[in-house]
């Protein structure tokens, strides 16, 4: 069953009732600052509150795991952009323990896809299109490798400007603590 309907409804009251009003800011972080993190439900409220981010202060992008996975793909488009067009002057990478990307196995995610119904034509088309599967939707070991291949894709972007500092931090989704694993330098 779809949600649609109650979110819709929801809507309608908070527009009318203008519950947007604290919301408002402008598209310009205000914290010149983009951060890449991961799709955990977990840190939807708890990251922006455990750095003191309000509504306005950073760019955010979620991918599983908080992984950059293609040097040209729409994440890290999505960072030059808040670099160039929005100010953004640090990138932060920021995993966390416990994530689901840790030890993900490809081959069960694919028979699971199997099992909804997708066939393997379909699956043998995507892997003759150039798709190595396998290879896209593989996790990690540790959480700690997601970020550190995440920050160096993103430090040695050849679009990245040398003044942008890319630091690497995980996060307990529990308490919202944060390690700093790597310190953002400048590029010579």
């Amino acid at each position: 069953m779809s949600r649609l309907q109650e979110i819709m409804n929801f809507n309608r009251s908070f527009v009318e009732e203008a519950q947007y009003e604290e919301f408002r800011t402008d598209k310009f972080p205000d914290k010149k600052m983009v951060i890449l993190t991961c799709m955990d439900t977990r840190l939807v409220e708890l990251l922006p509150k455990a750095m003191s981010l309000r509504n306005g202060d950073a760019k955010i992008i979620k991918s599983a795991g908080a992984i950059v996975s293609h040097p040209f793909g729409s994440i890290m488009r999505s960072i030059i952009v808040a670099v160039y067009e929005l100010g953004a002057k640090e990138v932060f990478v920021i995993g966390h323990y416990d994530c689901g990307m840790t030890g993900l196995s490809a081959v069960d995610v694919l028979e699971k896809a199997r099992q909804s119904g997708i066939s393997n034509e379909v699956m043998q088309t995507v892997a003759h299109s150039g798709i190595d599967l396998e290879r896209w939707l593989k996790g990690f070991d540790h959480v700690q490798e997601g970020v550190v291949k995440s920050v160096s894709l993103i430090q040695n972007h050849p679009l990245l400007p040398k003044n942008i500092l890319v630091h690497g931090l995980i996060m307990d989704p529990t308490t919202g603590k944060l390690d700093v694993l790597i310190e953002g330098q400048q590029k010579e």
